[in-house]
């Protein structure tokens, strides 16, 4: 019997928010995807990066403050260095964790890019705050380069990046390979690397992809029979943090818009999810979605709790 392919979306629980957390938080996270393993799983996993990229892209800023000759890394460098520390980190803890249950399956990570549209209406109105604080000053001399900024009273101002929709990712046909060939995979890592195509080459975009978009496209792009998004909660709630919070166990699609337009998940938590739990239903009707905490995932998917939502 073929194993279930399941791509698996990982959020800032699974990493922590500094790099002696994540090598902390790796370890845990590895113990819950060697449990998927041994349940007959053949994974792509993929990564939020929010923490990881603003503490990069704050320490790249800072080195060209003190040493003058160097250039700012502009964020789609950023994003790249992110994918790869964060990668490094999951593949070795996952492979050990394997390796101490006798699975020896492969474990790759792919530097991967996701194209999106010059004319996307989120390079317009930005959204994403990054970075570290800066004086009225500094914000100033962002503003006159054509950046976005934020401020935060009583704190100071942030860089605020665009978080335009995916179209493509890249390096697709190199991940699909490795899946086919029972590889557990880490690819698309912060919601990939944004890039705009110009002609024959990929320019870096100043950007950030929402982690959860990219994994609803990849469960769709590879026609995995799951997607597992992986979050802070057991599952998906109604009346989230009100007296009358209603745990959801099961939803259609359906169900699921008409929740979205009563105003039931917030924006910059979990409608991202449920948008990305559509997307790929909508391609994969077949498939199904599991929504729940890493904690609870090996009971999660056999049905014991977690939000399933289906076609």
């Amino acid at each position: 019997m073929s194993k279930k392919k399941a791509v698996v979306s990982l959020g800032h629980e699974a990493l922590g928010y500094t790099t002696t957390e994540q090598k902390d938080a790796v370890k845990i996270t590895a113990a819950a995807l060697a449990d998927l393993c041994e349940e007959d799983y053949q994974l792509t996993v993929t990564h939020s990066n929010g923490p990881q990229v603003s503490m990069i892209h704050k320490a790249m800023t800072e080195l060209r403050r003190v040493y003058i000759d160097y250039s700012p890394a502009p964020m789609c460098v950023c994003s790249a260095m992110s994918q790869g520390y964060v990668g490094y980190d999951l593949q070795n803890s996952i492979k050990s964790e394997l390796l101490s249950r006798g699975i020896s399956t492969t474990v790759s990570t792919i530097l991967t890019q996701v194209t999106v549209d010059p004319y996307d209406d989120a390079f317009y109105e930005p959204t994403k705050v990054i970075g570290r604080y800066m004086s009225k000053e500094d914000a100033d001399t962002e503003i006159k380069k054509g950046n976005y900024v934020c401020e935060e009273p009583g704190k100071g101002f942030r860089r605020v990046v665009a978080a335009p929709k995916p179209h493509d990712i890249v390096e697709i046909e190199a991940i699909r390979t490795l899946a086919n060939a029972d590889q557990l995979v880490i690819a698309c890592g912060g919601g990939g690397i944004p890039v705009i195509e110009q002609q024959c080459t990929l320019k870096g975009a100043s950007a950030v992809i929402e982690k959860d978009a990219i994994a609803g496209k990849l469960a769709a792009d590879l026609q995995s029979d799951e997607l597992i998004i992986l979050t802070g909660v057991k599952n998906v709630y109604l009346n989230y943090g009100k007296e009358n919070e209603t745990a959801i166990s099961q939803m259609t699609v359906a169900e699921a818009k008409a929740y979205i337009a009563e105003g039931q998940f917030e924006a910059g938590t979990m409608l991202p999810k449920i948008e990305a739990a559509i997307e790929y239903l909508e391609a994969v009707p077949t498939g199904k979605v599991l929504i729940t905490n890493m904690l609870c995932v090996k009971d999660a998917v056999k049905g014991k709790m977690g939000t399933v939502i289906t076609a």
